[in-house]
This record gives structure tokens, sequence and C-alpha cells, in this order.
């Protein structure tokens, strides 16, 4: 017997990989991710600054993709620098512009 296409009993793994998601379904959080695989490691001044927009407004997107495990923190003194924490987040990007024929150069 041929097991069914969609079954309502695995919906559960789908969960984290749906947060993950959901976490980078914002144009500013795909920007910052973006910004983090070119420059590697930046505080929040500096996004806000390339960004235009406000710190809260910033700390807040960087909070919803640290929450997703996204994004981690590296103090330097006073100073906190914001990285990638995932790889995979990485290749999804990475896929998705060049799927538009967006891809850095």
């Amino acid at each position: 017997m041929e097991l069914p296409a969609f079954d309502r009993n695995q919906l559960k793994q789908f969960d984290e990989p749906a947060e993950f998601l959901k976490a980078l379904s914002h144009p500013v959080r795909l920007c910052i991710v973006r910004g983090l695989m070119r420059k590697k490691k930046c505080n929040v001044s500096y996004m806000q600054e390339c960004l235009d927009l406000p710190q809260s407004t910033v700390s807040q997107h960087l909070q919803k993709l640290r929450s997703a495990g996204i994004v981690a923190t590296e103090r330097n003194g006073l100073e906190v620098n914001y990285v990638l924490a995932d790889s995979r987040v990485e290749q999804l990007v990475m896929i998705l512009f060049e799927k538009d024929g967006c891809e850095d150069e």
C-alpha cells in the first residue's frame, strides 16, 4: 500500500523549518542577512546607518533573527557584533537571489 503524499501526522516536523523561513520573510531581515554574508560581522549602529532605519527597528529585526538561531552575537569589549549563526541561511539566501538574477557581484 502506498503512503499518502500528505500526512497530517507529520506536520510537527515542519515547525522548525517554518519558523526559520518565517524569520527570514521580511525585506529588512533578508537585507541584514545579505549584509552579514558580505561583511561577516557587523554592529547595530553600522546596520542602522546603512539601512537608514531607527536603531530600535533594526534591533527588533535582529532579535527575531536571533530567536530563530539565524544570527548570533560576538562581544568585543563594549562592542556587540552580529554574525550569521547558521550556514543553512547563507545557502538559502544565495539560492533565492540567484533565482532572481540578483546574485552578488
